[in-house]
């Protein structure tokens, strides 16, 4: 029962698995409407056979060997511990469920399809009353202390809890909602050159140039466009990003295309030799989000990155920018307002919508609100916490992809992850000599150095509390955050 045989069984699991995730891909991509049943039908099977090699007796046996020989050493300790604990998880469910759960989400992502095409609640909620159902009884089997959200929370977050969350938004509500009313009640600046039309290939060709100054490698990945921007990786050497663009809203495709590139980039820097391994994945969702956050807001929406980017800006849309000063784009890159649509809010008010979701969700898992409500309740809470009135459910609880994947306990990962952003960032700008200022000359490689050597190259290695505390002294402090905030958007907006 040796390490290497190990290494081959996770090897497997994981060609199983990248092989769904390219059919997954595709699903989203270039998939033919006519090709939904049948792929439903294939990524269930796939799921199935994934499922049975990762709870077959031999892996068993050879984690549990494995587990208890003192001659492997720090890194192949934890792969073994990780991967021993999956191992626990998955024995708590059949094949069966696997497959029904597989075959559910399939079914429920093209229902969602078409309900946002159609703006119409109703094709998709007895898909995801079904798939919520399934999401009750995998709490069950996974079994949790305190809340059931907790087991879901725990998939994409490891050791969070759900408290501990309410009492992050918590300190949202006491801290950021005051300062963004503050906000509020200065001039905004403008941003309505922003929604002049903005050809699509001259976007997309503007898009790419940011992906490449970023560093990411496109001899090792690609970008196409989907509904729904989002990032995938089949390995280290293949890892797609997507973008959304619209031609009368610039910022769709330029915060889209930095966010994922942000999140391609952590793909692309863990280490190809631990493929299928703990150590060669990503801590979790909240560490992976902190990468495309401190992308897409540090720096992206940095005065320093618009001065390296804005004469390109320019070059593709003379006519759109011509009475525009990089001043002015910067600001209106930096609008603080609420919106509707989460993926097009700022970086301030983009955690309203998160803690909505969250509350949402939480329920939803809890018992407490059933899928039929969801319309009703999403409207309410939006006009609660932004103060805006849902026009149609497209717009509304129909906006997001995520509930029709299944991912429950994912929303949060995005809050913690700006707020990761904002530390990681600031430890980055202590240690990385003049980084402003090579930001500003478009020199963005010294960055990504910094995040491989400190973030990327360790994967599962140490727990995201632990990885914050080994890259900045200390744990997850919102106060970072806060800090940031206050500095950037009150000089923005004059305030005192």
């Amino acid at each position: 029962m040796s390490y290497k045989r190990y290494q081959e069984i996770m090897a497997k699991i994981a060609d199983v698995n990248y092989a769904s995730s390219v059919l997954s891909w595709d699903q989203e991509t270039y998939m033919p409407e006519k090709g939904a049943e049948t792929r439903a039908q294939q990524l269930s099977t796939l799921a199935g056979i994934s499922h049975e090699l990762s709870t077959a007796n031999e892996l068993g046996e050879v984690l549990e060997k494995l587990s208890n020989d003192a001659s492997l050493d720090a890194k192949q300790k934890k792969n073994i511990s990780e991967s021993l604990k999956d191992y626990k998880d998955r024995k708590k469910y059949s094949t069966a469920f696997v497959q029904q759960m597989s075959k559910s989400i399939s079914e429920c992502f093209q229902s969602w399809q078409k309900a946002k095409k159609e703006n119409n609640f109703s094709l998709y909620a007895p898909h995801l009353e079904k798939l919520v159902k399934l999401k009750r009884e995998e709490c069950e089997l996974l079994g949790y202390e305190n809340h059931p959200y907790n087991a879901m929370l725990n998939q994409y977050e490891p050791k969070a809890k759900t408290a501990d969350i309410e009492i992050l938004f918590k300190n949202v509500r006491h801290q950021l909602v005051d300062f963004v009313k503050k906000i509020s009640e200065k001039p905004q600046n403008n941003e309505a050159f922003m929604h002049t039309h903005f050809p699509k290939d001259k976007q997309w060709d503007f898009g790419i140039d940011l992906l490449k100054q970023m560093n990411y490698d496109f001899n090792g990945g690609r970008q196409d466009i989907s509904s729904h921007p989002f990032t995938t990786s089949f390995g280290v050497n293949d890892v797609r990003v997507t973008t959304r663009i619209n031609e009368n809203n610039l910022n769709e495709m330029i915060w889209s295309c930095i966010h994922e590139g942000g999140h391609g980039l952590y793909e692309q820097g863990l280490n190809a030799d631990d493929y299928g391994l703990p150590t060669g994945e990503a801590i979790s969702l909240g560490i992976h989000e902190s990468q495309s956050r401190l992308w897409e807001n540090n720096v992206g929406r940095s005065r320093a990155y618009w001065k390296a980017n804005y004469k390109l800006a320019q070059k593709y849309f003379p006519e759109n920018l011509k009475n525009v000063s990089e001043e002015d784009f910067y600001k209106a890159a930096n609008i603080v307002k609420p919106s509707l649509i989460r993926t097009s809010a700022d970086e301030l008010t983009y955690h309203f919508h998160v803690m909505i979701r969250f509350e949402i969700e939480k329920a939803l898992i809890e018992g407490s609100i059933e899928v039929k409500d969801l319309p009703s309740y999403w409207n309410k809470k939006y006009k609660e916490y932004l103060n805006i009135d849902v026009p149609n459910d497209s717009e509304g609880v129909l906006q997001d992809i995520h509930w029709s994947h299944g991912s429950f306990g994912y929303f949060p990962t995005y809050s913690l992850g700006s707020f990761y952003a904002a530390q990681f960032f600031a430890q980055a700008q202590k240690e990385i000599p003049n980084l402003e200022d090579l930001i500003s000359k478009g020199e963005m490689l010294p960055l990504l150095n910094w995040l491989r050597e400190k973030i990327h190259r360790f994967g599962k290695l140490y727990s995201a509390e632990e990885l914050c505390i080994k890259v900045t002294g200390e744990k997850l402090n919102f106060d970072h955050f806060m800090n940031y905030a206050k500095t950037k958007y009150g000089n923005l907006y004059n305030l005192s």
